[in-house]
């Protein structure tokens, strides 16, 4: 256990505030002080119609307040800022992630469909209604039967040349738009993705404007046809639902044709020649609701930690190094460890983020938008989106255990939350599945290297890869480090934190992964279809690691970058211990593969425990300043135990045992008189 330490220098918490509010500061500000009234919060023990209900009447709050039309064009009455609309859409999960992610279903799903993937027309006959909700709606993309593989959905709509009508039809019951936000009660209109026919011909999957029910009865429309997918596991404000459609009809212009078009005579057009790439740009225009979900998940992090946190620097249990004290929590080794790793993970995942909303900006902005920006966002968002959603129900779980009974309580926020974020592992992409994208991406970059290189570069790299193949696992690398460290522990340890050499052990790790991966899947292609899937599917554990690996990296190196934003010397130097136990724990999890590979040697490999543990001693005294940085109030965490009353307790109790002890009217323990007698006893 470490001892409660002070320290004469603070952080700058004002400074790494605003730092961490990121490029649209002011439009957080705003979404934070909405997301503070009380007529959004959350209220626990409703009924999942009753939750249902208020998570409606909460659209039309923000709706009044301006605070969901960011996005969309300014002569609608938008103002086409796609990185602010984001930044103060994900500040709602601090309010209730049902309000979150049945805003995102209206105004980033369904209404960012029309807008992204209908024409100009589509465009101002239907954003209007979307944008002040007279037209709720849905985006049915999922089926029952194909969830990640959206490509294969079995939905059709086969184009009529005699009345100009596509016909929407959903041939079998796995076909079913499933899981499908505002189907169950309140959508009047969808976004219906279907394999578009015509002419006999299936130019593959495509979006459609489909009216679901009569505006003034809410009854379904002829042919469509739905059920209630009742209570979740959580997000129970969202009514899900499945949908089908029973050979409905709607006019050719209903097809939103921004990359693909049906004219009268039933002839396709497309400004993308090639199917699978008019596919992957299509969807590709819909990646802001996993840009979204990355930052949520950030922000849940943070309340858990800052609730967490707070807690463990007022909460006292056992009495180790006093016979009267009792050590607050925060003081103990493991409990540092337990939080402080995920709030140094929620740090890089924090900084990552806002590099990833500026990717997301420039491409929508028009910016920076080329094919290559709009690949690079889709691997960013895939990459950031798993790693962060995955942190968030961790750190949820971490900290509720890290609080005990109390943590378990409703009030206090951790057990609602992990359960209202599971489900954002799995959608907008399955985490696995989406960092199978980004292996891929990896393996083509890797390829494409050496593409258009002739034999002598090619037999270059080859030697070195097996000069280095050579040197890690023979142990001469292993030698090497313990020469230069001379066997001082000292010396190993100024190695590991330094940032060069954590930047080459993270980034040689990804490098000689994929290196790997491709070299075993290189000849592949040339197989016959069964053999080349099977040979992927032998690699494919280690194509998902080796994407993980870089969404690591990713993260450490935004982290970096983010220490050079900090100007106050004392915030940098905290700043940079907590990055150093970033990187360094991320070496720690991965050490077998380190030692396996002969990229550390034992001495060094030793140390990193050692001083990680350093670092979480360096770091106490600033723990509640760097989560007071977050910059989440009262009205944000709603969490008792973090409101200041432990204290309160603590301190009560205290007093009660001081006056008693004082007055000589405490009882005598036990231990204390047997010990007395014991040594009277040594003195006859």
């Amino acid at each position: 256990m470490t001892e409660t330490h002070t320290s004469d220098e603070s952080i700058n918490v004002a400074e790494l505030g605003e730092i961490l509010l990121g490029q649209w500061a002011e439009t957080r500000k705003l979404a934070r002080e909405l997301a503070a009234l009380p007529d959004v919060h959350k209220i626990e023990g409703l009924t999942h119609f009753e939750h249902r209900e208020r998570a409606f009447g909460q659209l039309k709050l923000l709706v009044d307040a301006k605070a969901v039309h960011r996005a969309f064009p300014k002569r609608l009455g938008g103002s086409e800022d796609h990185g602010g609309n984001v930044a103060g859409f994900e500040e709602l999960v601090t309010a209730d992630p049902s309000l979150q992610i049945k805003a995102g279903v209206q105004w980033g799903l369904f209404g960012a469909a029309v807008m992204h993937l209908g024409s100009q027309e589509h465009q101002d006959k239907w954003l209007p209604g979307i944008m002040s909700l007279e037209i709720p709606g849905s985006f049915a993309m999922t089926e029952t039967g194909h969830g990640s593989d959206v490509a294969s959905i079995a939905t059709t709509a086969t184009y009529d040349e005699a009345t100009e009508e596509f016909v929407i039809h959903t041939p079998f019951r796995a076909a079913w738009k499933d899981y499908i936000g505002n189907a169950a009660i309140d959508g009047l209109a969808a976004v219906v993705f279907a394999q578009l026919v015509t002419k006999g011909v299936n130019h593959g999957v495509h979006a459609f404007y489909v009216q679901l029910r009569d505006p003034q009865t809410h009854e379904f429309m002829p042919g469509v046809g739905g059920e209630d997918d009742g209570i979740k596991g959580g997000l129970n404000g969202i009514d899900n639902g499945r949908l089908h459609f029973d050979q409905v009809r709607v006019p050719r212009t209903n097809l939103l044709n921004r990359y693909g078009n049906v004219d009268a005579e039933g002839n396709y057009s497309s400004p993308i020649a090639s199917p699978g790439r008019r596919f992957f740009t299509m969807i590709g225009t819909l990646v802001q609701g996993r840009v979204s979900l990355d930052g949520a998940a950030v922000a849940a992090s943070k309340v858990a930690l800052k609730i967490a946190i707070q807690y463990a620097s007022e909460r006292r249990q056992f009495n180790a190094s006093s016979d009267t004290e009792e050590e607050v929590l925060l003081d103990y080794q493991r409990h540092q460890r337990r939080l402080f790793s995920r709030l140094a993970t929620t740090y890089a995942a924090s900084f990552a983020h806002e590099q990833l909303l500026k990717k997301f900006d420039d491409v929508f902005s028009g910016a920076h938008d080329t094919d290559e920006d709009r690949q690079d966002l889709e691997t960013l968002a895939a990459a950031l989106k798993s790693l962060s959603t995955w942190h968030a129900l961790d750190t949820l779980q971490e900290t509720r255990e890290a609080c005990g009974g109390s943590g378990f309580l409703i009030e206090n926020r951790f057990a609602s939350l992990r359960a209202d974020l599971d489900i954002y592992a799995t959608f907008e992409g399955d985490n696995t599945i989406l960092l199978q994208l980004v292996a891929k991406r990896l393996l083509a970059d890797y390829a494409k290297e050496f593409r258009n290189v002739d034999f002598g570069v090619l037999a270059r790299f080859a030697f070195n890869q097996a000069a280095d193949v050579a040197v890690n696992k023979t142990g001469l690398r292993q030698v090497a480090q313990f020469v230069a460290d001379t066997g001082s522990v000292q010396r190993s340890a100024i190695a590991l934190k330094d940032e060069e050499s954590q930047r080459a052990l993270l980034t040689e790790r990804v490098e000689a992964m994929v290196a790997e991966v491709g070299n075993a899947l290189k000849d592949a292609a040339k197989l016959p279809q069964a053999k080349a899937a099977a040979i992927f599917n032998q690699h494919q554990d280690e194509l998902v690691e080796a994407a993980r690996a870089h969404a690591e990296l990713l993260q450490w190196e935004a982290f970096t970058e983010g220490l050079t934003k900090v100007s106050d010397p004392q915030t940098k130097e905290v700043l940079t211990w907590v990055r150093d136990l970033f990187g360094l724990g991320l070496i720690e999890k991965h050490l077998s593969w380190y030692l396996m590979n002969g990229r550390l040697s034992m001495q060094r490999a030793r140390t990193v425990g050692d001083y990680i543990n350093r670092l979480l001693t360096k770091i106490r005294p600033h723990a509640l300043d760097l989560v007071d940085a977050f910059g989440y109030g009262q009205e944000h965490l709603r969490a008792p135990i973090a409101s200041g009353a432990e204290k309160l307790r603590q301190d009560e109790a205290a007093d009660y045992f001081r006056k008693q002890r004082a007055s000589g009217s405490a009882p005598i323990d036990e231990k204390i008189l047997l010990l007395k007698q014991k040594q009277a006893s040594k003195k006859r």
